[in-house]
């Protein structure tokens, strides 16, 4: 019943940046951690940028210095700016959300977005 959907994504020239949002909707009890992971052509998905409850963040070292993670728990809403953008952060992003819902609250679990494309070229 819990869906996450994104938005924000799209085509942009290298140098350029993009704000990438994502929403969950339905039975939520609690959130832990949130993150972005994106997987571009021919590839894994891998880790983009993660943010714990208490605040704090991870970035992988490839975006590090170019992206900022935040939420907002109120909106239940995670957002994912991201500045001069590459031809290598071509790829589709997904957010996650670690969810408790009240059916159980104290096992959280995983729930992913469908997933956005980001594309940049020039």
């Amino acid at each position: 019943q819990v869906q996450l959907v994104e938005s924000g994504g799209g085509l942009v020239q290298p140098g350029g940046s993009l704000r990438l949002s994502c929403v969950a909707t339905g039975d939520i009890f609690s959130i832990s951690d949130v993150g972005w992971y994106r997987q571009a052509p021919e590839m894994q998905r891998e880790l983009a940028a993660r943010i714990f409850s208490g605040g704090t963040t991870d970035y992988a070292d490839s975006v590090k210095g170019r992206f900022t993670i935040s939420r907002d728990y109120d909106k239940n809403t995670v957002y994912l700016q991201m500045n001069s953008l590459k031809p290598e952060d071509t790829a589709v992003y997904y957010c996650k959300f670690g969810i408790a819902t009240s059916k159980s609250p104290w096992y959280g679990m995983d729930y992913w977005g469908k997933g956005i494309l980001v594309t940049v070229s020039s």
